[in-house]
């Protein structure tokens, strides 16, 4: 059972806004600033909608499909694991020159649902919500799960309305390294999913 803090932990590493920032920047940089705080405010909601229905429908699928948690936790560590991978090893790449982007809808609401899969909702991230609620044994419990949940999304609307004043100057320093601290532990966090999904099935002792 894990406590307040160690749930707040695992959804911002794999919700929150950390990975939102530079995509988010990047794809938005020719939209004017008032667009982008309308694109931000869509984003939030439907990423909002879409990882707590996500949730609540997984947890519900999980019983009427037969898929036991640990199951999910390691298919959820699977996935997180390529990603992480991917993102620790890019920083051992030469630098290559941002390719043209496609262009955003001129909706709010369509840029916006452009943007949220899989910048501010990912795969492991959804599984990570799923296995939260699937593991809970009370209505206190999914109501903290929640809650947190809202918080991490409130973070990062907060990432997406302040992408471009964050990201100038010694601020993208520290957020690279940050972020090389953080790709080495996405790895290990995905590992450690993967470990306790094997355990819980038995594969490997305790």
């Amino acid at each position: 059972m894990l406590d307040p803090s160690a749930i707040f932990t695992g959804l911002f590493v794999t919700l929150g806004p950390l990975k939102t920032l530079g995509p988010f920047a990047q794809r938005t940089r020719e939209v004017s600033p008032s667009a982008v705080r309308q694109i931000a405010a869509w984003a939030f909601i439907v990423a909002t909608a879409g990882s707590v229905g996500g949730g609540l429908i997984g947890r519900a699928l999980l019983t009427k499909w037969h898929v036991s948690l640990p199951a999910l936790m390691l298919t959820g560590g699977i996935v997180f694991f390529m990603v992480a991978l991917r993102q620790l090893l890019e920083q051992y790449e030469p630098p290559r020159p941002p390719g043209p982007a496609e262009p955003l809808p001129a909706s709010p609401l369509a840029a916006a649902c452009r943007l949220v899969f899989p910048i501010v909702l990912t795969p492991y991230g959804i599984a990570a919500v799923i296995a939260l609620l699937a593991s809970s044994e009370d209505t206190a419990r999914t109501v903290l799960i929640l809650g947190l949940l809202m918080l991490v999304m409130c973070l990062d609307l907060l990432a997406m309305l302040f992408a471009r004043f964050i990201l100038r100057g010694f601020a993208i320093i520290v957020l690279q390294v940050l972020g090389a601290v953080l790709a080495v532990l996405q790895v290990a966090l995905s590992v450690q999913f993967m470990l306790l999904g094997l355990r819980s099935l038995g594969v490997i002792p305790g």
